[in-house]
């Protein structure tokens, strides 16, 4: 296979730029994956650089799923309206709502979540390692991990990403601000369930949108 080749598979499968794909390949002798872990981390330095700018400009994506039984309702935000009306940005702003759809985050990111909510989880955490019969510097070790956990649940940008559980949608953001070239956000969302709250018949309306968005 030529790089030619590669370099299209490798731009398939991460959505950066022609030039990007194959300096990432020839910093990593070819290799694929190490290539796309490379370009992750240029997404993570270029989030970095661009931390400072503005992004007030964008769109509010709606996703309503299942017949109405579902609804989402998020704002992504970039520099330009330029790029606010791309094809790239709007299908990202779609697949985070799709995102939300399925997976049920309760924030965006770790700052949103308050200190009450974190501590009262810890006290969850290490009762339960105690009971387990875990040592208590063990059971600490096992808090952590499992407030990470809870993050990883609760947080949009530390959730697997459902087409690709190797990613996490903060590197879908990333790699998007690789390829768009602006400082890109994820400022809010809603997500409603059709009688949520309500005393009724159990559904799995997640794991239904889940495998459904899969197959689009």
């Amino acid at each position: 296979m030529s790089l030619t080749d590669d370099i299209k598979i490798l731009r398939q499968r991460t959505q950066a730029g022609m030039l990007d794909c194959k300096n990432a390949l020839e910093a990593c002798n070819g290799n694929m994956d190490e290539a796309a872990k490379w370009l992750r981390e240029k997404g993570m330095a270029a989030a970095a650089k661009k931390e400072g700018r503005i992004a007030s400009e964008g769109i509010v994506e709606a996703y309503v799923h299942l017949g109405g039984k579902i609804g989402v309702i998020v704002e992504l935000n970039c520099e330009t309206d330029f790029v606010a009306k791309s094809p790239v940005f709007k299908e990202l702003a779609h697949n985070f709502a799709l995102q939300i759809a399925a997976s049920k985050p309760l924030f965006v990111s770790e700052d949103e979540v308050d200190a009450e909510s974190i501590e009262n989880e810890r006290k969850i955490y290490l009762a339960q390692a105690l009971n387990e019969g875990k040592p208590e510097q063990v059971a600490q070790k096992i808090v952590e991990g499992r407030i990470k956990k809870y993050f990883k649940e609760v947080c949009l940008l530390d959730q697997e990403y459902f087409r690709d559980p190797t990613k996490t949608m903060r590197d879908v953001l990333n790699e998007a601000i690789l390829t768009i070239g602006e400082k890109l956000t994820v400022r809010r969302f809603v997500r409603y369930e059709m009688g949520e709250g309500l005393e009724k018949r159990v559904d799995n309306f997640a794991e239904e949108v889940a495998k459904q968005v899969a197959g689009e």
